[in-house]
């Protein structure tokens, strides 16, 4: 089984950008959905991005516009682009297979201040 591993959390002002990174341990080639998961404090955890092999994307409205996720099948990594972040983005970001099973990676902590 597949497993995720996230990076590029940290503290940023508002208004500031970072770049998540998830790479896989095996290949997500055959994969045809992966995503992006958050769970701010004190909510359930939602699903905020997808994307396909084909290069498909969904956002939910809350980020469209400012993030972008991405997939380098080569590298076996996915990404997700954050930009003009809120502080209602404070929350743990987590990479997820979504084809064949909900698989999630450990998270990463991401914290916009005001």
């Amino acid at each position: 089984q597949v497993q995720l591993v996230e990076s590029g959390g940290g503290l940023v002002q508002a208004g500031g950008s970072l770049r998540l990174s998830c790479a896989a341990s095996g290949s997500i080639f055959s994969i045809n959905v992966m995503g992006w998961y958050r769970q701010a404090p004190g909510k359930q955890r939602e699903l905020i991005t997808t994307i396909t092999n084909g290069g498909s994307t969904n956002y939910v409205d809350s980020v469209k516009g400012r993030f972008t996720i991405s997939r380098d099948n080569a590298k076996n990594t996915v990404y997700l682009q954050m930009n003009r972040l809120k502080p209602e983005d404070t929350a743990v970001y987590y990479c997820a297979r979504i084809s064949g099973g909900v698989v999630w990676g450990q998270g990463t902590q991401v914290t916009v201040s005001s």
